[in-house]
């Protein structure tokens, strides 16, 4: 679950970036036809889901 929640919290933080730099994401290309408002609420809940994963996974030692 931790793996899921690095994973999830990288693409959402990774699409923000390329966002502001005038770049596509390929993976995430699909929430800009949504519009800018919505596509920032999805970028979001993507990160706070990834820390939620990453919070509440189990470590594996």
């Amino acid at each position: 679950m931790r793996t899921l929640g690095v994973v999830l919290l990288v693409a959402g933080i990774l699409s923000s970036a390329l966002y502001f730099l005038h770049m596509n994401f390929m993976f995430l290309n699909w929430i800009n036809t949504w519009g800018p408002d919505m596509a920032w609420m999805i970028r979001g809940g993507i990160i706070v889901l990834g820390i939620i994963f990453y919070f509440l996974g189990k470590r594996s030692d």
